[in-house]
């Protein structure tokens, strides 16, 4: 036990005749904690956008809500009345008729 802990303190077993077992499977490691760090920076990667995202979607909402405010204020009769009296026009007093239009028979 004590004598295979010194040898790995040493790295003689990177050097022994039997080492290329030993290499492939530290390479065979070492591989996969380089994809496993990929994937993880890949995964924060999409954690962040959509985060971004979402507080995008949640900001054009807010914009729209707010726009949808507006128009509904500015589409009021007293808002559109008052905007008509200081381009010189007024509401008429006479409430619009209908026209009845009747179509003649041809024979």
């Amino acid at each position: 036990m004590k004598k295979n802990i010194y040898s790995i303190l040493r790295g003689t077993f990177l050097v022994s005749d039997d080492s290329f077992k030993n290499w492939r499977m530290i390479l065979f490691i070492s591989v996969l904690a380089i994809v496993m760090i990929a994937s993880s920076h890949s995964a924060d990667k999409k954690v962040h956008e959509i985060a971004r995202l979402s507080n995008e979607a949640k900001e054009l909402r807010s914009a729209f809500i707010d726009g949808r405010g507006r128009l509904m204020e500015l589409k009021k009769e007293s808002v559109v009345s008052a905007k008509m009296i200081k381009k010189g026009l007024k509401t008429s007093e006479v409430p619009p008729q209908k026209l009845k239009v009747k179509s003649k028979k041809q024979d």
